[in-house]
């Protein structure tokens, strides 16, 4: 059977052939009647100058999203019954259908699914701080619930009332925020991280070094050979912590303390790197050890070819982790929380080139004899402390950022 037509005019409803609101019991017309009657329903209604049915219908307060593929099993009938009390019990509920077999409706499954902290496959409702998925229901910090119960269908039933209640945001809507604000972190945070004074120390010896030994034409392409060795280095490390991240923390029961934990973390971090500003070197900063450093030197000084400064940039990215791995650990949490494997992928390409964009300004520079090494060394060791106090204030605005996305229920 195909879709029932249906026409809603001024108090009058026609389902078919059957009229509602014409007396007090419905009313049956067919052929020359049912146009008439018809006809007659639509002159009454110009002529009172009645509203449109739709702005007659209560205020939508919350969306609920309802993911469900195509079939008529057992479970998405169930599903379609709920939906159907639900919509009956609470007007103001919107109900908003998502196809998981299109890649929009997969994809958004998906988002939606880490979003809750959820697992399974569909059918699926999300409204609210509640997600039920297949056979389970899931909530923030509670073991996830088999469905149907009475237990888990008395607890549906109170978290769409409050969500109602409430004008809880759009599950879509909560999704949409958490993308922009991810992405906004992934670009601030890259930017910040890049400008650390850890790599600019050694792209500084590595370009000395071949202008000491007479290779200036090679300037720019060990410049360059060192970016893309620091980049590949990273990018592996970041996307091997990324993956691992998605795995180990997956309930929200788990990952809320997690992200507690790392946000609270970045904030100590980044107030102590923040301290340099005034009191550098000062009780301990958060750099390449010293018994590191000789180790560094001696194998930059080796590398006068591109593939030597391809390969120092690999290792320079390993040695150099204590110093500028805090806002990369922290945009690994948040990546590991808020995207798919996929689109986390291209996040980290972004992440990683903008941390690179520097070392190959400095490259261009002294290629082209806008500044010098000595003179880009200078002007870091007089930035230290500056370096130091942003990059500690990019990973407390971090922290800060998670945990009150975590707290409102974007994380």
């Amino acid at each position: 059977m195909g879709p029932v037509p249906m026409l809603f005019v001024g108090d009058v409803a026609v389902v078919y052939e059957t009229f509602y609101g014409l007396g007090p019991t419905p009313q049956r017309f067919s052929g020359l009647a049912y146009q008439m009657v018809l006809e007659e329903v639509i002159q009454q209604a110009i002529e009172q100058n009645a509203p449109s049915p739709l702005s007659r219908l209560p205020q939508t307060t919350t969306t609920a999203v309802l993911v469900l593929p195509p079939g008529e099993t057992p479970l998405i009938l169930l599903y379609q019954d709920l939906v159907a009390r639900l919509s009956l019990e609470f007007p103001a509920l919107g109900v908003q259908t998502l196809d998981p077999t299109t890649p929009e409706g997969r994809d958004r499954f998906e988002k939606l699914f880490r979003l809750y902290g959820a697992k399974g496959g569909p059918p699926a409702l999300f409204v609210g701080d509640l997600a039920l998925v297949g056979d389970k229901l899931f909530l923030p910090r509670r073991e996830p619930l088999p469905y149907p119960s009475n237990e888990a269908e008395k607890i549906l039933w109170e978290e769409v009332r409050k969500a109602v209640a409430e004008k809880a945001a759009s599950p879509l809507d909560r999704l949409n925020l958490r993308e922009k604000l991810t992405l906004g972190a992934v670009v601030a945070g890259a930017a910040l991280d890049s400008l650390n004074p850890c790599d600019f120390a050694v792209m500084v010896l590595l370009l000395g070094t071949l202008l000491v030994v007479g290779k200036r034409t090679k300037v720019i392409w060990a410049g360059l050979a060192f970016a893309a060795g620091v980049f590949v280095t990273y990018y592996l490390t970041g996307f091997v912590l990324y993956s691992i991240l998605g795995i180990t923390v997956g309930t929200r029961a788990f990952r809320v303390p997690f992200i507690y934990a790392v946000s609270s973390l970045a904030i100590l971090v980044g107030l102590w790197e923040m301290k340099d500003l005034l009191w550098y070197g000062k009780w301990f900063s958060i750099e390449v050890p010293e018994r590191w450093k000789p180790s560094v030197k001696k194998l930059t000084a080796k590398a006068i070819s591109v593939p030597g400064a391809f390969v120092v940039g690999m290792i320079d990215a390993l040695f150099l982790a204590p110093c500028t791995s805090g806002p990369y650990l922290v945009i690994l949490t948040l990546l590991s929380q808020t995207t798919t494997r996929v689109q986390g992928a291209l996040w980290l390409l972004l992440y990683n080139f903008i941390f690179i964009l520097p070392l190959i300004a400095i490259a261009f520079l002294v290629h082209l004899g806008l500044t010098t090494t000595a003179r880009a060394e200078r002007w870091r060791q007089a930035k230290l402390g500056w370096l130091h106090f942003t990059t500690g204030l990019v990973m407390v605005f971090l922290g800060v950022g998670m945990i009150v996305g975590t707290s409102l229920g974007y994380l």
